[in-house]
């Protein structure tokens, strides 16, 4: 769906016509919408499949109408067992216009529509580039905060009860984390053609506003990290969790299977077709039961004697006698 959409004091207003000074938002791009695109704004086939292009990687590059950015932005679907991924987002700077396109909506470009930023004008170009990269990273923030806490709520749930179901959830959000830390690398790399390339000019307060927006960016690169080394950790040590519950399981099966060998054994040997003492008496079964029964009772006590042994805890030193403080 295209909208084309210009300012006023008030914020935005849809128009119907395309006019000096306007914003060509599309989002949700159908097949006609492209084709619209192509003809109408003149933008290369090659670029419109880049965008559409769910690993296109951002990047700025300069046509004799336009120069065109491609920045990588995050979106959320419930629908996908991935919800969080990453969309680029086709920024088209014209002379007298301003396109974006992207294949589904963003939080970044529902910031923008609904005027959250204050200052913000679409007859700048540069300043439009500046605070959608800097909303882009802001969302990238917020995102990486949901995936935590949706984390943490797994964590709690895999405390309880570990179950396949928690665990494929937290592999969807490791993918998500990947796609994110992926994502805001390639626009690290674009943030800093921009401060280099003449392609873009910016003027001194907007370069401050650029090396912000580079702050904030790092800022989502360090948190990805480390949400995804949290996130390696805790797979792994559920992971050592379910291999040591494995294990016990086993060493139960296990006795049970010796302890029910052992009345096996007695009974085999007084089944063979040899003489055998207390044949002829007529308690012989009964002892026979009696004796198999008190056998593998006293195998399951040696058995499980190393449940039985106390442990030793070791003893704790306060913190208070180390640092002196009481």
């Amino acid at each position: 769906m295209i909208v084309i959409r210009t300012q006023g004091q008030t914020g935005f207003t849809v128009a119907e016509t395309v006019g000096k000074g306007c914003w060509i938002d599309a989002r949700d791009v159908t097949k006609e919408d492209i084709v619209r695109l192509e003809k109408e704004f003149h933008i290369a086939n090659e670029l419109l499949t880049d965008i559409m292009d769910a690993d296109e990687q951002a990047r700025i590059e300069k046509e004799d109408d336009y120069t065109a950015i491609i920045v990588r932005l995050p979106v959320y679907d419930e629908r996908y067992e991935v919800s969080h991924f990453t969309l680029p987002l086709g920024i088209i700077l014209f002379s007298d216009k301003i396109v974006t396109i992207c294949q589904r909506s963003s939080d970044a470009l529902e910031d923008l529509v609904k005027h959250r930023i204050r200052g913000f004008d679409i007859r700048n170009k540069s300043t439009f580039v500046l605070n959608l990269l800097g909303r882009a990273a802001f969302t990238f923030l917020k995102s990486l905060k949901e995936l935590n806490k949706r984390t943490n709520i797994i964590k709690d749930e895999l405390q309880r009860s570990i179950k396949n179901f928690e665990l494929i959830q937290l592999l969807s959000v490791q993918k998500s984390l990947v796609y994110f830390t992926t994502s805001i690398k390639t626009n690290e790399l674009l943030l800093e053609k921009l401060q280099k390339s003449s392609l873009i000019r910016f003027k001194e307060d907007e370069k401050e506003l650029l090396e912000d927006v580079v702050t904030e960016n790092k800022q989502a690169i360090e948190m990805a990290n480390i949400y995804s080394s949290i996130l390696t950790g805790t797979m792994d040590a559920f992971a050592s969790v379910i291999s040591n519950n494995l294990n016990i399981v086993m060493k139960r099966l296990t006795i049970v299977s010796i302890v029910l060998m052992i009345p096996t054994l007695i009974y085999s040997f007084f089944g063979m077709n040899v003489l055998l003492p207390f044949e002829t008496s007529p308690w012989a079964g009964t002892g026979i039961i009696a004796v198999s029964l008190f056998a593998a009772v006293a195998g399951a006590i040696v058995l499980n004697s190393d449940r039985k042994r106390k442990k030793i805890s070791p003893k704790i030193m306060p913190y208070s006698h180390i640092t002196g403080v009481h």
